[in-house]
C-alpha cells in the first residue's frame, strides 16, 4: 500500500459538485493498494499513519500525532499512486488492485484507523470522480510505502 499523507488545516471532497465530507485539523491521507496487499499491510500502514508525530507540541517541536491533538483523518482512494511512468509518457496503472481486492482493503484501512483512536475518520467514495481541496499545514507532506517500511514474511 501506498499513502501520501498531508497535514491538513482543513480538507473535503466533493462530488458532482456537493461536499461529501470535510475535516478540520488532521491529516489528508490519499491511499493506493498494490495488487498484492492484503490486511497484513492495511493494518500496519493504519497503525503508522495514527501515530506519525508530525504535529507540534507545547514547544512548537514536530512531536505529536492526530490522536494526540485530537485530529481528524480523511482517506480518498487514489489507484493513481501505482502509475508506472517508466515507459513513455502514459503511466501503466497495472499494479494498482482491482476493485475487488482494493475496496475491502481500503474500508480495512479505514477502520483500523478508527480503532487506533482517532476522533473522526471520513472518507472519499472509492471509485468516484472527487474534487479534493485542502489547506495544506506546514507544508508537511509524508510518502509511505509498505514494501518500503514493513517487513515481509514470505519474501
Amino acid at each position: 500500500m501506498r499513502a501520501i499523507i498531508q497535514r491538513t488545516a482543513q480538507a473535503q471532497v466533493e462530488i458532482g459538485g456537493k461536499i461529501h465530507s470535510q475535516i478540520g485539523q488532521g491529516l489528508l491521507i490519499l491511499l493506493g493498494v498494490w495488487e498484492e496487499d492484503g490486511v497484513p499491510q492495511a493494518e500496519y500502514l493504519a497503525k503508522k499513519c495514527a501515530g506519525l508525530r508530525i504535529f507540534e507540541d507545547e514547544a512548537g517541536k514536530i512531536n505529536r500525532s492526530v490522536q494526540e491533538i485530537d485530529g481528524e483523518i480523511l482517506v480518498v482512494s487514489n489507484f493513481t499512486l501505482y502509475g508506472d511512468c517508466k515507459k513513455g509518457y502514459r503511466p501503466s496503472f497495472i499494479a494498482a488492485a482491482r476493485p475487488e481486492t482494493a475496496i475491502p482493503l481500503y474500508e480495512h484501512f479505514v477502520e483500523c484507523l478508527r480503532r487506533q483512536g482517532v476522533r473522526r475518520v471520513v472518507t472519499g467514495e472509492f471509485g468516484a470522480d472527487m474534487q479534493v481541496k485542502l489547506q495544506n499545514d506546514g507544508p508537511i507532506t509524508i510518502f509511505l510505502d509498505t514494501e518500503q517500511i514493513m517487513p515481509r514474511k514470505n519474501g
